[in-house]
């Protein structure tokens, strides 16, 4: 077998499929964009998922990469010599293109011919079919006549080799295993046996089906072939070693450890684990932290997995007798040693990437020592009361008073040997969280806080009258006012909450604002900026005393602003029709995945892949326009959630629902789970607009449109900017277009003229610079700047003074609009001398803060930096004569 660097294996991977027509299609964000089902990519087709499923690729039908994926369903693993958090996936794809014989094929030739492993160590696994598949016998043949012993092909069930996701692409696969000259462990040992014989080494997906949500497997229109290997795993094998911390992706960061701690790397069990957890952890963290989307710790999602990691790394330094700033320092070692080169975005995110860890690392050591102590408190009361089971709300206290990870308290209490009431944990998390569910997206102010109404009685619920009315009598049961919680009154220029047995104010949730209006009680009048949920299912109205004084048992009158309620039931309403007209338009594939309205707009995010055309949204609009003229009626319906899921209602996509929910219809059109206010028919809505489509994040878009009064109003602006437009260019409101048209080829042609004039002058620069050519042992060498020239003016005249100067290398510079442009280009002589241009490119791009590189005849680079220019074109220079004096 042959040695590699991280770095070498990497670039090794991705040549030997560019050698075979592959293109590298580079990585993608660690963290999802929820299509999957999943917070983070996990695999390395999960990104090409559209693709695998039919779609083209814009780069073509084989694709390579190494991608970053994060993986933490078996965190309590990551300790031993195996298993991490974060971990590269080399991937190869063919996307209807070569099949089962070429892919066999292939991974034989990257086993023995690249990687030096030899044929009678290597076996190979299939799928032994089931119901749903046959035996994979045609894969056991190619695996065969790519070169695998016959005897060494060993055929296993779905358990073992069948691949795929929750849903989606899926098939059968076949692994690759090296195998040891350790005797069997029994007369069952194969491949997948724990005794060691058999390591794998990589795996070849043959997805020739689509599973769906419901379970249920439909043939692919194409067939792909998924190739994956996992980085980190044969990167050790092929080092001679099966621990993945003695690489060197981890060996920097275990060197400090080690010196830093003064413990030695295996020579104690515990404080080894420990070493890996604190090593992995940290990386995990740097890699999500440093990511293109740049991750924070939080406390929900892929927010709250990424705090969890940094708070067991804290934890696990703790044991080693390290802190912060030994962290820090091994966050540093990984960006600027381990990963500088692979993974430049960490270099260019270090203050952020730092400055986020630091935050959270103090956050969690501040209340660790109080949260440690109170936890030791509860253990000793559980023990001596003989409970073998750590109480639910005594988690849930460490978590919300210490900020314990609910993970922290099971670790820790499992080392004393007891376990955790976890459904109690979630039980107390219901409660006090049930607003910041309902309520996500939105943000109000409630400067007494939500715990001013902890101590009323549990039976004191708001009954929620507004689908059928704007209007109810009720009394103050409770007021807060900032600072100052709970009050007994509110008096005139006073702002806070009131809370009411009875409303018909909507409070923000489920992507629908709350609704404004006011409460009356006499004299008194308090205007309501808008309803909020409260925990105990009761209503806050938020506002401010306008005139007289509120007090507890005040006998009101609520009533909501039926202008505003009516301009937010328009917008809702038509937020279901627009799901109903995206998926007759872009397909079934669209789910949402966030909604907003209030009076003056809606918006709408939902799952697919790429920008609308102009034509897509202008059917999505021609349909919803359609419903609404057709007067469709509304109706509502309670029903328990799975009899409305089977009715084919539609749910928001990763929603909790409770065991019973509103089912909101509009004709046979839309049918959706939906606890919002909405208008009697669909002729209410009156008209739609959509004003944007954007990204709002990967693989999801956003549409913003209005209604009704609102887009008569959007309309007369409009035409006020038409109108003003067409003042501008002297021409009537028909003819700003035609106008537009015009002047934009006069500026083309001067423009051209332009360019035309430059590369003139450009070209008499040439004997100029002819003259200046130096000689570098019988190869002439031409380092020239020219001002304000394009790169393809450089290649041009990179062309012309090779044939002028003969055997030569010539690097030519420019700097266009305030940016550096690059070229570099060597003739055949040179290059046959020892000279490469993609190597003089990639040593000298970062002189004018760019990056670059190619084939050794031709290379380009641009750069942000122009004033490193003239240096760059002297060590071009340099790194040339050193090319020469070596070939």
């Amino acid at each position: 077998m042959k040695q590699f660097t991280s770095d070498e294996l990497r670039k090794t991977w991705i040549q030997f499929y560019e050698d075979r027509g592959h293109k590298d299609v580079g990585a993608v964000s660690l963290v999802s964009d929820g299509s999957t089902g999943v917070l983070f990519n996990v695999a390395g087709m999960q990104p090409l998922m559209p693709y695998l499923l039919g779609q083209k690729h814009p780069l073509g039908k084989r694709l390579c990469n190494v991608q970053g994926c994060v993986r933490t369903n078996d965190i309590e693993s990551v300790g031993d010599k195996s298993h991490v958090t974060f971990f590269e996936m080399l991937g190869s794809w063919s996307l209807g293109d070569y099949f089962k014989e070429e892919r066999c094929k292939w991974s034989f030739e990257l086993l023995t011919g690249v990687f030096g492993f030899d044929r009678d160590h290597l076996a190979a696994t299939v799928f032994a079919g089931d119901e749903n598949a046959p035996r994979d016998e045609e894969g056991a043949g190619f695996r065969v006549a790519s070169g695998f012993k016959k005897e060494n092909i060993f055929y296993l069930p779905a358990k073992d080799n069948w691949w795929g996701l929750e849903y989606g692409p899926c098939g059968p696969d076949s692994e690759m295993f090296y195998v040891n000259d350790k005797e069997p462990c029994g007369p069952d040992c194969g491949p997948g046996c724990s005794c060691g014989k058999y390591t794998e080494l990589g795996n070849d997906v043959f997805m020739q089906y689509e599973k769906h949500k419901d379970g249920t497997l439909t043939p692919l229109k194409q067939k792909n072939v998924d190739t994956g290997w996992g980085l980190e795993r044969i990167l050790a094998f092929l080092n001679g070693t099966m621990d993945v911390y003695r690489t060197d992706l981890f060996t920097p960061v275990m060197e400090y450890i080690e010196k830093a701690s003064g413990h030695r790397y295996q020579e104690d069990e515990k404080l080894t684990r420990s070493m890996r957890i604190l090593a992995d952890h940290t990386r995990t963290a740097v890699m999500l932290i440093g990511d293109e989307k740049r991750l924070t710790p939080s406390n929900a999602g892929a927010g709250y997995v990424l705090r969890r990691l940094i708070r067991r790394a804290v934890r696990h330094a703790r044991i080693l007798g390290l802190g912060k700033e030994e962290i820090l320092e091994a966050a540093g070692i990984f960006t600027d040693r381990v990963y500088k080169e692979s993974y430049p975005l960490l270099t260019e995110n270090r203050e952020f990437i730092m400055t986020e860890l630091r935050r959270e690392i103090e956050r969690f050591e501040s209340a660790l020592e109080n949260g440690i102590r109170e936890f030791r408190k509860l253990l000793d009361e559980s023990k001596a009361s003989g409970r073998s089971v750590f109480d639910g709300r005594s988690a849930f206290y460490l978590y919300d008073t210490f900020g314990f990870p609910l993970e922290l308290t099971v670790e820790l209490a499992s080392e004393e040997g007891l376990s955790v009431d976890e459904e109690g944990f979630r039980d107390a998390m219901e409660e006090q969280k049930q607003t910041a569910r309902e309520n996500a997206g939105f943000y109000v102010t409630l400067d007494g806080g939500e715990s001013a109404f902890d101590d009323l009685p549990d039976d004191l619920v708001t009954e929620f009258r507004g689908y059928e009315e704007l209007e109810a009598d009720s009394v103050v049961a409770a007021v807060s006012s900032g600072e100052k919680g709970r009050v007994k009154s509110l008096s005139a220029g006073e702002e806070g909450v009131i809370v009411t047995p009875v409303t018909t104010f909507y409070a923000t949730m489920g992507g629908q604002k709350g609704d404004t209006g006011e409460i009356r009680n006499g004299s008194g009048l308090f205007r309501v900026s808008e309803a909020v949920k409260l925990p105990g299912n009761r209503t806050g109205h938020v506002g401010k005393v306008i005139e007289g004084t509120f007090s507890d048992g005040d006998s009101v009158k609520l009533s909501v602003d039926a202008v505003g309620r009516k301009r937010t039931c328009r917008n809702h309403s038509a937020t279901h029709l627009l799901q109903s007209a995206l998926r007759k338009v872009l397909g079934d594939h669209v789910e949402q995945h966030g909604s907003y309205q209030d009076t003056a707009r809606t918006r709408f995010d939902f799952s697919h892949s790429e920008a609308m055309t102009r034509e897509e949204l202008s059917e999505v609009e021609r349909l919803v326009n359609g419903f609404v003229s057709e007067d469709l009626p509304v109706s509502t319906e309670v029903m328990g959630v799975e009899e409305a899921k089977k009715s084919g209602a539609m749910a928001l996509f990763g929603e909790k629902y409770g065991s019973e929910v509103r089912v909101v219809s509009m004709g046979d059109v839309s049918k959706e789970l939906c606890g919002g206010t909405h208008v009697a028919r669909t002729g209410e809505i009156g008209g739609f607009k959509i004003l944007s489509e954007s990204s709002a994040a990967a693989g999801i878009r956003r549409i913003e449109a209005v209604t009704g009064d609102n887009l008569i109003s959007w309309y007369e602006n409009e035409e006020q900017e038409l109108l003003r437009a067409a003042g501008k260019l002297k021409a009537r409101p028909d003819e700003v277009a035609q106008r537009i048209d015009s002047l934009l080829s006069e500026l083309k042609a001067l423009k051209n003229e332009n360019e035309a004039l430059k590369r003139k002058e450009a070209k008499s620069a040439v004997g100029d610079a002819l003259s200046l050519a130096r000689d570098i042992g019988g190869i002439k060498f031409l380092g020239y700047r020219i001002n304000e020239t394009d790169m393809n003016n450089l290649r041009d005249m990179a062309d012309e003074f090779r044939q002028k100067l003969g055997d030569s290398i010539v690097v030519l510079a420019s700097n266009p609009g305030g940016k550096a442009a690059i070229v570099a280009a060597a003739t055949e002589g040179a290059v046959k001398a020892g000279a490469h241009a993609g190597n003089i490119i990639k040593k000298i791009a970062p002189l004018v803060g760019g990056g670059g590189g190619g084939r050794a005849d031709m290379s380009q680079a641009g750069g942000k930096d122009p004033s490193g220019i003239d240096k760059a074109l002297e060590a071009a220079f340099e790194e040339a004569s050193s090319q020469l004096d070596k070939g």
